[in-house]
């Protein structure tokens, strides 16, 4: 016992001297000068935040953080100038940092404006505002809008006022073409929401998308049965629908496909249906589904429209899977899309062509331009730029045609040497064709392409020439006659559409001229000033590596046999996905006179 007391004592004696002579005492270190005011960070609401709930009281987190470079004396948080909370140094754990979420339990209908003041030991002082709203409980907007999910930093359907089943991780894109958000697709991410209310006799879908091409296909849109026998990679068409997209050459192409009970009908538009990926651009998609017929639209243009005999059967269909084939329609690997979605809406009724340009427009959608014409795709007026008004696209210059004065109406294209526009096809084919102008010709040089759509010619790259797929419209002759020809590849060969004397023109004694060819699945039409100058049956145009349109050249698909740049001027451009009539064509010309 008492040599345990001594080793005791003696171990006592060294903590002391350590505490003294070897560890040095806990001192004060100056911080120095104070030399930065508070940072304030917001972290929601943000700017511009749109809070959409059903009720008319909500409440709101607040969350914020305020930092200071030596200690923070006070931060106060006011909502519309009315203080909420106010803290002082007892209630900042660290003195340099406070990060806080505020519960506010009253928030009302309206704008909003919250203003957070930190202000640190030398009394500087910092304010951060921050403006915001509360939207009224959701009116829907359209007939028959059955559902809308905004993507607005939330999902959930402000219509039934009710949240999906989230699957996975997606998120939000920190963009959007409206509001606040939209949706971020992730690896095996998706949401599913029971169709409970959704399905009538018709159904429409409606929404915005920017196209990741990865993964190469996807689900988007799917409510089908469940197919029991194939429990792993569902694949059950017979009723319900699925619209999804898969790779095309590059491109996306959106297939939609429509059980009808005993078997499924099929909406593919081939390269009129084709979206680039790498375009980094919002895309405008719709499908409808009616009692008799089916489309699907891009940017608001039908890119196919069919027959749906008896209409889609809704047996079985207790779920609708978003940003997914999953888990109905996997068994061709149609999985989560990765792709953004903003404004979602769903319809108990099929919408006209009408009704989704007036949604585009109102959601502020690019498109513009109201299409005139039954069936048209692309106009190009030419009124001091080469883009087109339908897409909000612009053609791809090559040289240097400029635009003159002397036009039909605003301003014109004007040709000149080793000069010409291309144009991408996608949105733009189909099984029928039709193009409309104004052009006033020079035969300087004597023979020119005007429009072409052609493939390349991997055996001729420097004088390509191949006429099995797509058209080529073009003038040849001399300084005062020049006839106008058509030529189309129906995949197997090549149809001719010459009109020979009927078809040609003396450009010394005309001025404007008014220019169209149609082309459907049975026959082709060539019109000078709506009069047909050659009319004959073929078998329907092939659109085989058709990627590209050549305006005012035939450059670079349409080379071989010298038919290049057009130094003539042309004016209002307009493309269908249709065979125009002649009476048509004629209504068209009254129409720009």
């Amino acid at each position: 016992m008492k040599s345990y007391l001594i080793y005791l004592s003696a171990l006592l004696i060294v903590l002391f001297m350590g505490c003294n002579e070897g560890i040095d005492p806990i001192t004060r270190v100056d911080p120095g000068p104070d030399q930065s005011a508070p940072i304030i960070n917001i972290q929601y609401p943000t700017e511009g935040t749109a809070i959409s709930v059903y009720e008319t009281v909500t409440s709101i987190n607040i969350k914020f953080e305020v930092t200071d470079d030596i200690e923070i004396a006070t931060v106060k948080v006011d909502l519309d100038g009315s203080e909420l909370a106010s803290y002082s140094s007892s209630d900042f754990p660290d003195y340099r940092r406070f990060i806080e979420e505020l519960t506010y339990d009253n928030l009302t209908d309206g704008p909003h404006v919250l203003m957070i003041t930190g202000t640190d030991l030398d009394g500087k002082t910092t304010t951060s505002t921050v403006n915001f709203s509360k939207e009224p409980p959701y009116e829907t907007r359209y007939a028959g809008e059955v559902f809308y999910m905004p993507f607005d930093d939330d999902m959930i359907d402000l219509v039934s006022v009710t949240r999906p089943t989230v699957v996975g991780n997606p998120g939000f894109a920190g963009e959007s073409v409206a509001g606040s958000n939209a949706y971020a697709g992730a690896e095996n991410a998706y949401l599913t929401f029971p169709t409970a209310g959704l399905f009538d006799n018709e159904f429409s879908a409606v929404f915005w998308m920017k196209v990741n091409a990865v993964p190469d296909r996807a689900g988007i849109l799917v409510a089908g049965p469940e197919d029991t026998a194939n429990p792993d990679a569902q694949n059950n068409r017979t009723k319900g629908f699925r619209f999804f997209r898969e790779n095309a050459g590059g491109m996306q192409r959106f297939k939609l496909n429509v059980g009808r009970g005993e078997a499924d009908s099929w909406f593919d538009g081939g390269a009129a249906a084709d979206v680039d990926p790498n375009a980094d651009e919002w895309v405008h998609f719709a499908f409808t589904i009616g009692q008799s017929e089916a489309a699907v639209y891009i940017n608001g243009q039908p890119v196919k429209q069919g027959p749906l005999d008896g209409g889609m059967s809704v047996e079985g269909i207790d779920v609708l899977s978003i940003m997914s084939g999953a888990p109905r329609f996997t068994g061709w690997n149609h999985l989560s899309d990765r792709s953004y979605m903003d404004e979602l809406r769903l319809f108990n009724r099929a919408l006209s062509q009408g009704d989704i340009l007036s949604i585009i427009a109102d959601e502020g959608g690019a498109v513009g331009y109201v299409p005139k014409y039954d069936g048209e795709t692309f106009y190009m007026p030419f009124d001091g730029s080469n883009k087109d008004l339908i897409s909000g696209k612009s053609a791809t210059i090559i040289g240097t045609p400029t635009f003159t004065e002397e036009a039909k109406e605003g301003s014109a294209y004007e040709g000149a040497e080793e000069s010409y526009l291309t144009f991408p096809t996608a949105g733009l084919l189909g099984e029928e064709f039709s193009a409309a102008f104004w052009y006033k010709p020079n035969a300087d040089p004597t023979r020119a392409g005007i429009l072409v759509i052609g493939p390349p010619d991997a055996e001729n790259p420097d004088a390509m020439n191949k006429r099995t797929s797509g058209f080529r419209f073009f003038r040849e002759g001399g300084e005062t006659n020049q006839i106008f020809k058509l030529n189309v590849g129906r995949g197997d060969g090549e149809s001719w559409f010459d009109g020979g004397a009927t078809a040609t023109v003396d450009p010394t004694a005309v001025d404007w001229i008014h220019l169209a060819f149609t082309i459907s699945s049975s026959e082709s039409v060539v019109y000078i000033n709506g009069e047909v100058v050659k009319q004959d049956a073929f078998t329907g145009v092939d659109w085989t590596d058709c990627d590209i349109l050549s305006i005012m050249s035939g450059a670079p698909r349409f080379v071989g046999w010298n038919h290049k740049a057009d130094l003539s001027i042309m004016d209002e451009l307009r493309l269908f996905n249709k065979a125009l009539t002649q009476e048509e064509v004629k209504t068209i010309i009254a129409d720009e006179q």
